[in-house]
């Protein structure tokens, strides 16, 4: 089993929500976060006011799945999160030792499954 956690565009999330759905993941995890990369933040105006945004708006995903979907759902996030430009986000991919789904008691690829 494995987590992939992946950082992307708020802007994007709706795209890549369907596209998981259907590379297989069963279950998914978003989270509202804030952070930089390599563009380290951004200039705006305000009322005439220059300001940096250090920290910009993000979204996080968070996807237990078999050894067998991690190809194709990381694929499907790094197609739909694609726009070509800069802050597009990462994705990530880390071993998961052990999963319970607590009503059942069921263990690992039996507790991510549908």
């Amino acid at each position: 089993m494995k987590m992939i956690v992946a950082i992307i565009k708020p802007s994007r999330l709706d795209a890549v929500l369907d596209a998981v759905t259907e590379a297989g993941a069963s279950g998914i995890t978003v989270t509202e976060v804030r952070g930089y990369g390599r563009q380290r933040g951004k200039t705006e105006v305000y009322r005439g006011a220059e300001y940096a945004v250090k920290l910009l708006p993000k979204v996080k995903l968070e996807i237990a799945v078999p050894d067998d979907l991690v190809t194709p759902v990381t694929e499907a996030i790094a197609g739909a999160a694609n726009s070509g430009k800069i802050g597009d986000g990462k994705v990530f991919v880390l071993d998961l030792e052990a999963a319970m789904r607590i009503r059942t008691g069921e263990r690992d690829a039996a507790a991510i499954a549908l």
